[in-house]
């Protein structure tokens, strides 16, 4: 008999070395969450809520093309796992576009719009257009630093 409260996992793959999958990194996708497992001797289990992912980028190296494997990194408002890597997944493209597709869905389904995340976007996207690094925010969501870039205030969403 099937037990109702687990979730049917939806998506699973592993972190593969030369395409192949001889790793103890396990990635795995159910109906709300996304897991990561490490670990032989001592296991630990990561995971997100689906809908607290902001964005989904994929990259392939040319050694990751010739071994059809990809990596498909995650930026989330989790506190935890801010930045994400699902390192050598196999079909990091389809990938991509199950998760985009699977965040969206969740959204909806929670009546999370955009304003929800705009304090974890702020401060993931609070950047320097020139370099990219992340600033020091303050208390009240203003950036301390000084020289011209774009300014992200939570004041404006309230």
């Amino acid at each position: 008999m099937e037990n109702k409260t687990e979730n049917k996992i939806l998506w699973k793959d592993r972190l593969r070395h030369l395409g192949l999958p001889l790793s103890f990194t396990k990635y795995y996708i159910d109906d709300d969450r996304l897991y990561v497992q490490k670990g032989f001797f001592k296991t630990t289990i990561d995971e997100i809520l689906l809908y607290r992912i902001i964005d989904v980028k994929s990259t392939r190296s040319l050694g990751q093309k010739l071994f059809g494997v990809g990596t498909v990194t995650l930026y989330s408002a989790d506190q935890t796992d801010k930045i994400l890597e699902l390192k050598n997944v196999k079909n990091a493209g389809k990938v991509h576009r199950f998760l985009s597709d699977k965040v969206e869905k969740e959204r909806v389904a929670r009546r999370i719009v955009g304003r929800e995340m705009v304090g974890a976007a702020g401060a993931m996207m609070h950047t320097d257009p020139h370099d990219m690094d992340l600033h020091h925010i303050d208390d009240d969501g203003h950036c301390e630093c000084d020289h011209d870039h774009y300014d992200v205030s939570f004041d404006d969403f309230r």
